[in-house]
Order: C-alpha cells, then structure tokens, then sequence
C-alpha cells in the first residue's frame, strides 16, 4: 500500500496533461480573440480584392 501511494505522489503525468490542456485553451482563446478582432477587416480586404479582380476582367 505504501509503495503505491509513493508511486501515486511521484506520477507527474497529471500534471504535464493539465499544463498541455491550459496551453491548448490559451492558444485556442487567443485565435477566437484574433478572428473575432480581425474578421471583418480580413473580410472586406477579400471582398475588395474581388471587386478589383473582377473590375479587371471586364
């Protein structure tokens, strides 16, 4: 019993999981924040190029 609970207190896997799953969300909050910040801006850049594009070929 005591060796398992050693073994149970010295098993770091836990805590590499949860530090990848806090990198994971943070990165994930930083896209939804960018999309969010930039999307429109992004979308009209297309839309103007589209115009451009088609101006052209007219």
């Amino acid at each position: 019993m005591k060796r398992r609970l050693c073994r149970f207190l010295n098993d770091r896997s836990a805590v590499t999981a949860i530090e990848y799953a806090l990198l994971a969300s943070l990165i994930a909050g930083v896209v939804i924040v960018g999309a969010t910040a930039f999307g429109d801006a992004l979308g009209n850049m297309y839309i103007y190029a589209r115009d451009l594009i088609v101006l052209a070929l007219q």
